[in-house]
């Protein structure tokens, strides 16, 4: 029972699960604060919707690259960082894939059925966006084995990108605040990439997959990580307009750890550097949806 529940928990990568609610929400205020009426109700039901769907996009990943994670020769690193006790329980036989196809399946019944409760046309919105996103992060896995250019990369990270938008589309329209959380996050997803494949270059090359370190090196990750970290400030003004002054702070915070991160990364340009500023990454994320969720509650 402890080793199933523990193989879980590194499946489900539940010491994040409560990030993803957060980032989800911080889509749903935005749509508050221009169309108006806050509502307790849908603010629960979209926060369920994002943990479901998203913790459904994480099995999903397992399960596509159950046979080639067995390549992996390095399980003290990257592995360990999301998933804490450093399995991979498909690929090591701790789950059985036909369990984890079954709790995709569920997760994403439980995620659709929250979905139809939204009002129409939001429902469909919101259910597109979740189609899209579990068919892009498949072929990102399966594309990726196989590539010269990182277009599997630069399609595949969309799915994260639209994940708060996915949030402002329970409540809100398809709009130019939707589209300008896009263009501002869309980068991010990118760089934070580049970070991902440097700090697991070993096991990429070991799976013999395409990731952008092993298509550029690690020099080229590096340039690869600064280049969308920059687009990424560049694109911080047409969202920014939008926000409030506790917006405003907590994004110059989120701004500074990613040059710190950067620095670290452009330092060594080595896995260690990319798993050292990983965490800095991600803090700032956070940071992003907390603040615009701060900035909408005072």
């Amino acid at each position: 029972m402890k080793n199933s529940l523990r193989a879980y928990i590194d499946l489900t990568r539940a010491h994040f699960s409560f990030v993803w609610p957060l980032l989800f929400c911080s889509g749903l205020v935005l749509a508050f604060e221009k169309y108006g009426s806050f509502s307790w109700s849908l603010t629960i039901r979209a926060a369920l919707i994002g943990l479901c769907g998203f913790e459904a996009g994480l099995v999903l990943n397992d399960y596509v690259d159950r046979e080639i994670d067995k390549k992996d020769i390095e399980f003290d690193r990257l592995t360990k960082y999301w998933r804490p006790f450093g399995e991979r329980p498909l690929s090591s036989g701790l789950i059985d894939p036909r369990k984890a196809l079954g709790l995709f399946l569920l997760l994403v019944t439980l995620s659709s059925a929250l979905i139809a409760t939204l009002p129409y046309p939001n429902s469909l919105y919101v259910l597109g966006v979740m189609a899209y996103s579990y068919f892009v992060e498949v072929f990102y896995q399966v594309r990726k084995r196989e590539q010269r250019f990182p277009l599997a990369q630069l399609l595949g990270r969309t799915d994260l990108s639209l994940f708060p938008i996915a949030g402002y589309l329970c409540y809100g329209q398809p709009d130019g605040t939707a589209l300008s959380y896009f263009m501002f996050f869309y980068p991010w997803t990118l760089a934070h990439l580049g970070l991902n494949d440097l700090a697991d270059i070993r096991n990429d090359k070991a799976r013999n997959v395409k990731t952008v370190t092993v298509l550029y090196g690690t020099e080229g990750t590096a340039r690869w990580i600064l280049l969308f970290t920059l687009l990424h400030f560049g694109m911080a003004p047409l969202f920014l307009i939008r926000l409030g002054s506790i917006a405003l702070g907590g994004f110059l915070i989120a701004f500074c750890l990613l040059i710190i991160a950067n620095c670290i990364v452009m330092g060594r340009k080595n896995p260690e550097s990319g798993l050292r500023a990983l965490p800095l990454f991600h803090l700032a994320m956070i940071l992003y949806a907390a603040a615009i969720i701060l900035d909408y509650a005072y």
